[in-house]
């Protein structure tokens, strides 16, 4: 029997907004939202020039907007955005070719760089798998209290060689025989070129 399986980047491919942008708005409202970034344009310049990494914008942004926050109230953050704002913004054809590929027999899995708190839901509604970014938190001063968002990210951004070092950590891909790719960003384009057949901002 032919082994198949699916990676799939979320953010642009999938949804046709950046969630991270979607859930900061959503949990922090639009007035602060735009306040936020304004008061981080130096680090997003300093990115969009290839100054900083994608990891040390991103951790920016993170801790602007979420140090110290419990991670029980992010968590309730992120189902409340899974439940009623993530569907809007999923592409119908990405979900159409899903379903097709697990009708099919193959396995699917999201790899995504946005954090996997979000996504998790929605993943595990449809059935597929999920490696994603993961963030840092630390216990509080009293233990029986739920840990604390740092604003930074745990081990790597899941961007870029990261996308394709996670895959390879979680799977043998030598155990398929077929191999489908899914992106949009030239962050994608090392995952991309795993694939038997890949395909680059296929549901435009």
């Amino acid at each position: 029997m032919t082994q198949k399986i699916a990676f799939f980047d979320f953010d642009g491919t999938i949804t046709t907004k950046d969630t991270l942008l979607e859930f900061i708005r959503h949990s922090k409202g639009t007035p602060r939202f735009y306040l936020g970034f304004i008061l981080n344009s130096p680090w997003l310049i300093a990115y969009k020039l290839k100054l900083i990494s994608n990891q040390t914008a991103k951790e920016r942004v993170l801790s602007f907007f979420f140090k110290r926050t419990p991670l029980d109230r992010f968590e309730r953050h992120c189902e409340s955005f899974s439940r009623d704002i993530l569907p809007t913004l999923i592409r119908p054809k990405a979900l159409e070719e899903i379903t097709k590929l697990r009708t099919a027999g193959a396995s699917v899995v999201i790899v995504s760089a946005s954090p996997e708190n979000w996504i998790r839901t929605w993943a595990t509604t449809l059935e597929v798998e999920l490696l994603a970014t993961r963030l840092e938190t630390k216990p509080g001063k009293d233990p029986a209290k739920a840990p604390r968002l740092t604003g930074k990210i745990l081990q790597k951004n899941c961007h870029g060689e990261e996308k394709v070092r996670r895959i390879k950590e979680a799977y043998t891909l030598d155990d398929y025989q077929e191999i489908y790719t899914y992106g949009d960003t030239g962050g994608d384009r090392p995952m991309l070129k795993l694939g038997t057949a890949s395909f680059y901002k296929p549901f435009r």
